[in-house]
């Protein structure tokens, strides 16, 4: 069983929801980033989404562009991303790891080259965020014959097409986007959330979490609520920016073990979670 796979069935069995937070890799900087890997684990978190550092993040709001910025500043590349993964790996063989990116980083390296070096340095999933489900086939491929899990990417607009070719596509588990919008917006509509999960799930039958949008706890414990996984990134990201050296990963710390505590009170009357 993979390590996504084994992660979200653990969940299931505690009726609890997965808090998967995002950083940037090399954000402040790459050895920051190891110690942040480890620090999330430490504060209760369930699965890393890293994100690959590229200059145009079209589907980014303004903090995690500055994530991106910063790591590009120390000219952090595709390869100083697996190297991170990697020496994560060396003493932490059970969070998963999704890499979180675009395309064009990808493709300048080449699939073949990516899929190999990711599967070398112990990446979990992908998500490439302007892959087109439909013209995904040899890259699915491609991942998966390094046990490497396709994760895709659903909006509020996703059409029902759209819905039923990534339910026979992704594996680990499906992203929902919850607003229109970049990352870090706000107006959540819990109750949008919840009609379109029930439409996504007559389909999907892995888990699904839900991301953009999410800036507090109770946002946060109200989606673990109606979703499989509760995807943060902005408000973590956030703290990144603000901390000193001294002070970041206890305060990264600290807010994510906050994060832990409301979503694991959540009430029990979710339904319907995936696998």
């Amino acid at each position: 069983m993979s390590r996504i796979k084994t992660v979200f069935s653990q969940l299931k069995s505690q009726n609890k929801a997965a808090l998967i937070p995002f950083i940037t890799a090399g954000d402040p900087d790459a050895d920051t980033t190891v110690a942040l890997m480890h620090q999330l684990t430490q504060s209760g978190v369930d699965l890393i989404e890293l994100g690959v550092p590229f200059s145009d993040p079209m589907a980014d709001g303004p903090t995690i562009q500055r994530a991106s910025e910063r790591a590009l500043k120390h000219h952090i590349s595709l390869q100083d991303v697996f190297t991170m993964v990697a020496q994560f790996r060396k003493t932490n063989q059970a969070t998963p790891v999704v890499l979180m990116g675009y395309a064009n980083p990808v493709e300048a390296m080449g699939y073949k080259k990516f899929v190999e070096g990711a599967s070398e340095a112990g990446v979990d999933g992908v998500l490439i965020v302007d892959y087109p489900p439909e013209e995904s086939a040899e890259w699915v491929q491609s991942l998966e014959e390094k046990a490497i899990d396709p994760i895709f990417l659903l909006s509020p607009t996703t059409s029902e097409a759209r819905i039923k070719h990534v339910a026979e596509l992704a594996k680990g588990y499906v992203y929902y986007v919850s607003l229109k919008g970049v990352t870090g917006a706000s107006h959540l509509d819990l109750q949008d959330v919840s009609d379109k999960l029930s439409q996504l799930r007559a389909h999907i039958n892995i888990p699904i979490g839900v991301g953009f949008g999410i800036r507090d706890e109770q946002t946060a414990r109200d989606v673990a609520e109606r979703a499989d996984a509760v995807v943060i990134g902005s408000y973590i990201v956030e703290e990144i920016e603000r901390s000193s050296a001294e002070d970041l990963l206890a305060n990264v710390g600290a807010r994510v073990a906050s994060l832990r505590r409301a979503i694991d009170t959540k009430s029990n009357h979710a339904s319907g979670k995936g696998e």
